[in-house]
């Protein structure tokens, strides 16, 4: 995963959509959550207050934060699994959370 944005969304004429929004922050996992953060502020920034899209990547940016921060809790955990310990920022250190 990198930073770099698909092309299509990146051409002139391009109108971002709602579902422009949903393709990033959808599959977002811990792992790249701040990655895939920083591609939908980019893809945003240009965009009106009041356009759905923009106040559909406002909400897909606050949970792309929350997920990086505090994991990811959604899907089928087994029996056996043990959650993975999230990260939060210290400085500029990345240190495991305390259970």
């Amino acid at each position: 995963m990198s930073g770099a944005e698909r092309p299509d969304r990146l051409a002139p004429g391009h109108r971002v959509t709602v579902d422009d929004v949903r393709a990033l922050v959808g599959p977002a996992t811990p792992h790249f959550a701040l990655q895939l953060r920083d591609r939908l502020a980019r893809l945003i920034a240009g965009l009106p207050p009041d356009d759905p899209a923009r106040a559909e990547g406002e909400l897909g940016l606050a949970r792309l934060e929350r997920i990086a921060r505090e994991g990811q809790a959604e899907g089928h955990v087994q029996e056996h699994e043990q959650p993975l310990p999230s990260l939060r920022l210290d400085g500029l250190r990345l240190e495991p959370r305390e259970e």
